[in-house]
């Protein structure tokens, strides 16, 4: 007996393990190997590969501009369009600003980064020949280059006066037609700003686009869009909750709480969360609404 057991243990071990590198049928269902690829779909899957690994910036290109005629004055407006590269960026979206403009910026980054920008010049201003064609190529030409030269000076890009040059206009515009209750031209402008301040966000402070966030779902609430609205607002929440924005936290969380019952979603965690905050810091927390919050800004 001990030498069949002595037999049989012995022949448990010989057994040939399996080897563990050896494809299966479940591995080789997965996808076609390197091998079997042809020189074509090479060539598409490494370009793909470089695609995702190519540094994403911010390309400025002034395509046009116009003259603006008024009774006592006349100026140029050039059209700013904002890309993203690094990957195809479908959403040209643009804006319009006067030499003005760029020379306010000028100046306002000249206060704090003036060794940064001493080889980032701005076009000289004319005092002749301002409205010709040539020169206004000319000027339209230098100034998409002049916006370039800034965002290679890392701190111009993550400087919020850069973002707000291509912003704040139409924040402005947006608050006073929302104040006016215009909602619908409001909401257009709105969308303007946050497609830019998405793409100016990964040089921004990650709560760049709150403000926006908080007036579009005032807009569509009053517009009787629920849906948009508590869309808006719950974007705009995790950047409110990381970064400790107290006075939009309990107006956001109010609206979405409201919206949330109206939409018949579950709001059990908002109103806990809600009813924690206020119990928590008792006549710290703001009461108003996210609309009366909104209104006041931009002012």
């Amino acid at each position: 007996m001990f030498s069949m057991f002595q037999i049989s243990c012995q022949g448990e071990m010989a057994e040939p393990q399996r080897d563990r590198t050896e494809p299966t049928a479940l591995t080789a269902a997965e996808g076609p190997s390197c091998s079997s690829l042809t020189t074509k779909e090479l060539q598409q899957n490494l370009r793909a590969v470089k695609q995702r690994e190519r540094p994403v910036r911010l390309l400025f290109e002034i395509p046009s501009t116009r003259i603006i005629e008024q009774t006592l004055s006349r100026y140029v407006v050039y059209q700013i369009v904002v890309m993203r590269s690094g990957s195809f960026d479908s959403r040209r979206v643009s804006v319009e600003r006067r030499y003005s403009d760029f020379s306010r910026l000028h100046h306002r980054l000249m206060e704090e980064f003036s060794e940064e920008l001493e080889e980032v010049p701005l076009p000289r201003k004319l005092l002749t020949g301002n409205f010709s064609p040539e020169m206004i190529s000319e000027r339209r030409l230098a100034l998409q280059d002049y916006l370039a030269q800034l965002f290679s000076v890392r701190c111009v890009r993550l400087c919020p006066h850069f973002s707000r040059f291509f912003t704040e206009q139409e924040q402005r515009r947006a608050h006073a037609l929302l104040r006016a209750g215009q909602f619908d031209a409001a909401l257009e402008q709105l969308q303007l700003v946050l497609e830019i301040q998405e793409k100016l966000l990964p040089w921004q402070s990650p709560t760049l686009t709150v403000p926006t966030l908080s007036a579009l779902a005032v807009c569509y609430r009053d517009l009787e869009r629920p849906e948009q609205a508590f869309s808006a607002a719950q974007k705009a929440l995790p950047p409110v909750r990381r970064y400790g924005l107290k006075h939009y936290r309990a107006s956001l969380l109010d609206l979405l709480v409201d919206l949330g019952y109206q939409l018949r979603r579950p709001v059990a965690q908002l109103q806990e969360e809600l009813t924690g905050l206020r119990d928590a810091e008792r006549g710290e927390v703001s009461s108003r609404s996210l609309k009366e919050l909104v209104v006041q800004e931009f002012i």
